[in-house]
């Protein structure tokens, strides 16, 4: 293994400003090389806090960071919003979606991941993902708008309105599940005289034995005791198998009426056409111990979509905001190593497990790291703290303070607006 020196005056283009390609492209500020990140949205997305915008406890632009912003005062890079059709290797050049052309001398891809429902076009059809500021949002508005159209719903309409089902137990889906329980608890009962909240069901559908399930057994069951004293409904060892956008199929034969389904339960790496398949493991490219491509001298991948086989990690490393940061700060380095001396020896990337963390509601929360293990209110003061200094501008960090500390107090969010609502299409019989 070596690593390919990159030369003052080259050209980087970064495909992505997810956690991996915005570390990256940050790392190679005020060098010798002029950096080109790619996005299809023009802000970078604090994807960790998308269910509180989902549920109401934080504004949007509170988690979204335009990347003309954070570049502005870097005149080696530039930012180009566009989406990624196809990599021409041959031609050190990439195909956008407008039919353009961007020229690179070396790539680097951090694409992420993408929702993955395991081939079932109809649930893809019909359920919610969270991937996006703009999917959180979607959310909000549906949950929202939902309550709005029970009360004019037909009695036997009702409960599909009032049933919300969440699949997938792992973090995404548990601090999903208890926000909403938390909102279902404290919040709505205020808002809708009319409505008998005990009739709202969070139902968490998990296809293994337990939620959390990359957690330790403590983890697991303090998470599920914390979810259930909210109120949440888990089903574990269930699955979904078909949904139609009012019918609800589980593996058991149980079906339920639903007009919201949120999908959490897996993800796959969002590869892009033009890179030979040989090279493609479970949808992530094979990259060696410096994130290069193995086949190809000058393209690299990063973070969920990099397949790095090591002795502890045979299999891959977790695709986790860990691994794409610190993956983005040892190439950063490598670079920048070889832009001073040639004679730079640069440093394989090996990953260092700082361990998980999820929050579940109001002083519940579970956190394990390396040499600890706790839950309840320390470890839900220990995710606060850390997510907070994880955001990216002094602004964002005190607005996210802000209304994390008016939540705390009053059990309260002001953050209920309805943005959308197309009344053409949405009808209903009274």
């Amino acid at each position: 293994m070596n690593f390919k020196p990159i030369k003052k005056g080259e050209r980087i283009v970064i495909i992505g400003g997810g956690f991996a390609g915005l570390q990256l492209a940050k790392s190679l500020r005020n060098t010798g090389v002029k950096v080109v990140l790619v996005d299809r949205q023009n802000h970078h997305m604090f994807q960790p806090l998308f269910y509180q915008v989902a549920s109401g406890r934080l504004e949007p632009s509170s988690i979204s960071f335009p990347f003309r912003k954070v570049f502005q005062n870097n005149k080696n890079i530039d930012f180009r919003m566009s989406d990624i059709s196809r990599i021409i290797p041959e031609e050190n050049k990439l195909i956008t979606t407008f039919d353009r052309e961007i020229k690179y001398d070396h790539l680097v891809i951090a694409t992420g991941c993408k929702t993955n429902f395991f081939g079932n076009e109809q649930i893809k059809a019909n359920a919610f993902s969270m991937k996006t500021t703009q999917e959180s949002i979607d959310i909000r508005n549906k949950i929202l708008f939902s309550f709005e159209k029970e009360i004019f719903a037909r009695p036997e309409d009702k409960q599909a309105w009032m049933n919300l089902i969440i699949v997938g137990a792992g973090p995404t889906g548990v601090e999903l599940s208890g926000a909403f329980a938390e909102l279902k608890n404290d919040v709505l009962p205020k808002d809708y005289h009319n409505i008998d909240f005990s009739k709202f069901n969070i139902i968490l559908l998990e296809g293994s034995k337990n939620t959390l399930n990359n957690m330790s057994e403590a983890s697991r069951t303090a998470s599920r005791s914390y979810l259930e004293k909210l109120g949440v409904i888990v089903k574990t060892e269930t699955f979904l198998k078909s949904y139609d956008g009012t019918t609800a199929v589980l593996s058991n034969g149980e079906e339920l009426q639903s007009k919201n389904v949120i999908w959490a339960a897996g993800v796959t790496g969002n590869v892009i056409e033009g890179i030979s398949e040989n090279d493609i493991v479970r949808n992530r490219y094979v990259v060696d111990r410096f994130n290069r491509l193995v086949n190809y001298d000058n393209i690299y991948a990063l973070g969920d979509v990099a397949y790095m086989q090591t002795p502890l990690y045979p299999q891959g490393h977790p695709q986790v905001a860990n691994v794409a940061i610190n993956q983005a700060k040892n190439l950063g380095k490598n670079i920048r190593g070889s832009l001073k001396s040639k004679s730079f020896r640069a440093v394989p990337y090996e990953y260092k497990d700082l361990g998980m963390m999820a929050t579940i509601g109001h002083h519940m929360a579970v956190v394990e790291l390396p040499f600890l293990k706790f839950k309840g209110p320390l470890a839900w003061y220990v995710w606060m703290f850390l997510h907070l200094m994880l955001i990216l501008s002094v602004r964002n960090k005190l607005v996210i303070f802000i209304n994390w500390a008016w939540s705390y107090f009053t059990k309260d969010t002001s953050l209920r607006i309805i943005t959308t609502v197309d009344y053409k299409k949405e009808k209903i019989v009274v």
